[in-house]
């Protein structure tokens, strides 16, 4: 069998995504491009508007798609499967990429595949090591904090996730309120550089849980108080910042230690946070970040998971396969 190419679709919610990927005779997968286009639009509503979001979407994915095999080395005629996400994520955003992906594979005479949204960041990161399961994944975006069991590809255990808010949300929250701009995550993680850790006294959300949930509305609020009472902008973004990466990491690593999985994948856009990075680093677990490019949202990941699909000898998907705003992962919490 000679090397396979599968084109990768994102559209769920901002960033326009393109990827493409090589799986060779023998199992191996390599990333042969990907292509994002970050919309910038939403910056001056301080988050995604979901109809500007979708037009963003229909206007920049013919150019993308033609970016991305342009820098694989490929037509059209070489691909050999399409897949594209399906869920979760803002429907009028997840349909334009998905009706363009069954159209092209209809076109192509491929297979098509519907991809979930958030398998497809756990792919993104197990495909920088090799990973034999089971492992942890700890999925955190500005859409989606979820802590997942890995027992097999295609079979997760949801161990915990976040009651309010997404971390990545919180994190765009706080830095709309302080005027760092958006996207947060990458303004705060800029400002904390300069302020002081511990200027403002954040309390540890769900303290003394059992689970392995996570909140962040309360520091949300705790920063919106020490806001009006007068923290300096980079000191609430470096507290802010500390107690968000405190309570991810201390959550994920009495999970680890609960189901003794020694392994931890750790992706999704909040994932390129250093602090979080370096925190991950001192607990002595063996923690897979996704390589360049792959942290937020794009279409490699989605074609790594059309790539997993194919190598477990899974049927393709259905062309009315329809786009799903709502679609869990896992419902069933480990045991």
């Amino acid at each position: 069998m000679n090397a396979r190419y599968i084109l990768g679709i994102d559209t769920s919610c901002d960033d326009t995504g393109v990827g493409i990927v090589e799986l060779r005779p023998g199992g191996g997968v390599t990333v042969r491009a990907n292509r994002v286009w970050s919309q910038t639009v939403h910056a001056q509503y301080g988050g995604v508007m979901p109809e500007l979001a979708s037009r963003e979407h229909v206007e920049r994915i013919d150019d993308v798609l033609e970016g991305a095999l342009e820098d694989a080395g490929l037509t059209l005629g070489d691909l050999h499967a399409v897949a594209a996400t399906s869920g979760p994520g803002l429907v009028g955003a997840l349909l334009v990429g998905l009706m363009y992906g069954k159209g092209l594979a209809q076109a192509l005479g491929v297979p098509f595949y519907a991809a979930h949204h958030l398998e497809g960041h756990i792919f993104a990161a197990a495909a920088e090591a090799e990973l034999e399961a089971p492992y942890l994944a700890l999925v955190v975006s500005g859409g989606h904090t979820h802590l997942f069991d890995v027992l097999a590809p295609g079979d997760y255990r949801l161990v915990g996730a976040t009651r309010d808010d997404a971390a990545g949300e919180a994190f765009d929250k706080v830095a709309r309120l302080v005027g760092l701009g958006y996207p947060g995550g990458p303004a705060i993680g800029e400002a904390a550089l300069r302020g002081d850790p511990d200027a403002v006294p954040f309390k540890p959300p769900l303290k003394g849980q059992s689970g392995f949930d996570f909140s962040f509305s309360g520091l949300k609020t705790a920063a919106l108080l020490a806001h009006r009472a007068g923290a300096k902008p980079d000191d609430l973004a470096a507290s802010f910042q500390q107690a968000a990466v405190r309570t991810l990491v201390e959550t994920t690593v009495r999970a680890a230690q609960a189901t003794g999985r020694p392994t931890v994948v750790v992706s999704g856009g909040v994932a390129a946070n250093r602090a979080l990075r370096e925190a991950f680093g001192r607990t002595g677990l063996r923690v897979v970040f996704p390589g360049p490019g792959l942290n937020t949202d794009n279409g490699a990941m989605i074609a790594l998971s059309g790539a997993a699909a194919i190598m477990a000898g899974r049927a393709p998907s259905p062309l009315s396969v329809g786009a799903e705003a709502y679609a869990p992962l896992a419902t069933v919490a480990a045991s």
